[in-house]
């Protein structure tokens, strides 16, 4: 029936992004960070470079595995 709208297509796209370079990531996890990063920049004028900052936001959230184990 509808299609995605644009931002929508952005949020997909970038859990996508985020999913393949992270696929021991839980989706869910993946999913909600990209969600906060969305609202935290939604209101940006300037659409250009909103994928870049909501993926450089969503992996600021997300706990990735190059952390060094704790001794």
């Amino acid at each position: 029936m509808g299609s995605e709208s644009e931002d929508e297509l952005v949020i997909r796209l970038v859990v996508e992004r985020l999913m393949q370079a992270h696929p021991r990531l839980a989706a869910g996890l993946v999913k909600a960070a990209v969600a906060t990063a969305y609202e935290e920049l939604w209101y940006a004028r300037v659409r250009t470079y909103l994928p870049v900052l909501m993926e450089r936001r969503a992996r600021d959230l997300l706990p990735f595995d190059e952390q060094p184990p704790s001794p």
